[in-house]
This record gives structure tokens, sequence and C-alpha cells, in this order.
């Protein structure tokens, strides 16, 4: 019988005991397949295609172990996914149910092995005095959190801010030089890319770690300091305006304090489940309230059109904050890189989760 009433679920609910940190209780009510915005125009052999990649990672069983090992043998998508899950519309602690979708693409960066007037900003693997402190086993509650910093004598301190870096002798590993300190910056914002090297050979890198400092858009410093209109802020206008102002890009780059490094990957961009990443069906949340390798359905508008599809819990972004707001994978290349800068729509979000099994007919 459907719920009427909202209700609050813990990912604990559907795992039973775990180890894994608890999700903080998010807002969910139960819904129908009926009630899921254009559910009938879904590719639904694509989508659960989607799903059994996903269930190659750890987060994925254990959320839908059972519904992994049924789905191998399945012939008939629309219905297995009918049968087995259940659909949860998310609201937010404020109980709306309206968020945001933006979207982020893979970048392709130039760059050289060796270091040259104009391929001279280094690609850095995470440094060598970066100290990570994890503090779960002491304050359990502080699973989410790490401290990051650096030692001076026998003091923990913050490491390195962007402008501070930029003066300093970073004790890292240099994964090659790129030919520019915006594609640069916009590849740490992505989290991960690829170069082509001038030898035509392409090679893949990804996140590695971060600074420790908070992520601060430089959008919104743009609007502070009257360059551009809320409005009008994108990835493409940002870049516009750094090109325009090139005595200017160190002031706005360095508004954001956070540095991110990377770690060179024998594949292209996979996110946080260590799985290639599949355009328009990948999507990365605030894993407080959603589950990473959790299965969602969402309705936004994309491209001018009203969108609506399963689509897969498999990244994290740091800008990426609260139960109804997800950052969907584009692709690489120009015209994901075009899309993603423009993608802010209103969304809505429904999480698909095991159905309880004395409902399942299966």
């Amino acid at each position: 019988m459907k719920l009427t009433i909202f209700i609050t679920i813990t990912i604990l609910l559907f795992l039973g005991c775990s180890k894994e940190p608890q999700v903080p209780k998010t807002h969910f009510v139960e819904s129908g397949f009926d009630e899921l915005p254009n559910w009938d125009k879904e590719n639904y052999d694509e989508a659960l295609s989607n799903f059994l990649n996903s269930c190659k990672s750890k987060k994925t069983k254990k959320i839908y172990k059972e519904i992994c090992k049924k789905a191998e043998n399945t012939k008939d998508a629309k219905l297995f996914i009918q049968q087995e899950f259940s659909p949860y519309k998310i609201y937010t602690k404020n109980l709306k149910g309206e968020g945001l979708l933006t979207g982020y693409y893979e970048p392709e960066l130039q760059g050289s092995l060796k270091k040259t007037e104009i391929f001279k900003y280094p690609i850095y693997e995470t440094p060598e005095d970066l100290i990570i402190v994890d503090l779960s086993s002491i304050y359990p509650d502080l699973k989410h959190y790490r401290l990051r910093g650096k030692l001076k004598g026998n003091k923990l301190i913050p490491y390195d801010t962007r402008k501070e870096s930029a003066s300093k002798h970073i004790p890292a590993k240099i994964i090659c030089f790129t030919d520019s300190k915006i594609n640069l910056f916009f590849l740490e914002i992505q989290g991960s890319g690829r170069v082509t090297l001038r030898d035509g050979k392409t090679i893949f890198i990804g996140y590695g770690n971060q600074n420790g400092h908070k992520y601060r858009a430089i959008g919104k410093y743009l609007v502070k300091i009257g360059a551009l209109e809320l409005e009008e802020v994108s990835l493409q206008t940002i870049r516009a305006w750094l090109d325009r102002n090139p005595l200017r890009v160190n002031e706005v780059l360095n508004y954001n304090k956070s540095v991110v490094y990377f770690k060179q990957r024998k594949k292209s961009a996979s996110g946080s489940l260590g799985l290639c990443l599949t355009p328009m069906r990948s999507i990365a949340v605030d894993r407080r309230y959603i589950p990473l390798g959790s299965m969602l359905y969402l309705n936004a508008d994309i491209k001018g059109e009203n969108v609506s599809k399963i689509v897969l819990a498999q990244d994290t972004g740091g800008a990426i904050k609260g139960a109804v707001r997800a950052d969907m994978f584009l692709g690489y290349g120009k015209d994901a890189m075009n899309i993603a800068g423009e993608l802010k729509s209103p969304l809505k979000l429904w999480i698909l989760l095991p159905k309880k099994k004395e409902e399942s007919k299966i």
C-alpha cells in the first residue's frame, strides 16, 4: 500500500548492518511508476544494461545484491525494473521536491611530458608532504571528514592555498605539462580529463587528492566584483571574461583556495565507484543524502528538452551539496563542454530502492 505521508529513510534500512559511513536521514516519499514523468518512454534495456555495469562496484552490490544477480538473466527489462524496485521521491530538508541539475564533462587538454616555453603549467600528483588524518577510529561521527595539512615542526598546519602554491616548490611528481592555466583550472573543477601529448598519444588523468581548503566558485567572485550578472554566469561566460582580462586571471583563480591533485589512469573518465562514466546516465550526488551506487530517476530540462530517465549515482563533487542536487556527466569534447557549461535546470529526483520482499513477484 502506498504511503501518503513523508517518511524518513536511511540507507541502513536497505543495507542492514554495514560498516559503510551512515547516510544522514533523507526525506523520501513512496511513489508509483505511473507517477514518474514520461516513464513509458524510457529505454529500459539501456537503463538495465547500465545498472548491470554499476553492479561491478561493491557499493552498488551492497544496495542491490539480490537484484544484481537476478538482472543478469532477465528478458523483459521494463517488467523486471517495475517488479524489483520501488520509486521514492526525494525531498530537501524543508520538504521541497525540486532542486538543481548541472552538468560536467571530461576536458581535453594539450600537453607535453617535458616543460617548454608553451607547455609550462604542471599537472601534479598528490604532494609528498600532504598529510591526511582520518579521525573516524576515534570519532565515529567524523567518518565523512578528513583533515588535510602539512607538518611544521610538530604541528599540523593547513596546506598551501592556490596562491601560496604558485610561489613554492611542490614536492610532487609531475604527470605532464599543459599550455593553459585556465584549462588546467577547469580540469580541476571537472575532476578528470584527457591530455593529448605532442606525439599524438592520449593519457587519462583523474582525481587523486585535494589540498584541504574549501571549494569556492569563481563565478560568485565575478558577480561580487561586478564583472558578471548572476543570471549570466556559466562556464562559457567565465572563460570569456578570463580571456578578455589576462592580467586578472590569477586574482580570480586564487579566489578558489582549493587545489586538486591528479593521478594517471588507464581509462577515460571514471567516477567515485571506479567505473567508466556513461554520458547522460551517470550523475554525481551528495553522498550524505544519496548513497553512491544507487539507481535514480530524474526529470529536468537539458538542451531545451524535457528529459526523464534512469541514472546512476556513480560520482561525487565538491560543489554538489544537498538531497535534490545532481551533476550529470555529458561526455568529453567541445559539444559536451558547451552543454555542461550552460546546464542549470530545476530537478526532480526519485531513488529506486529494492522492493520489500513481500511485494516482489519475482
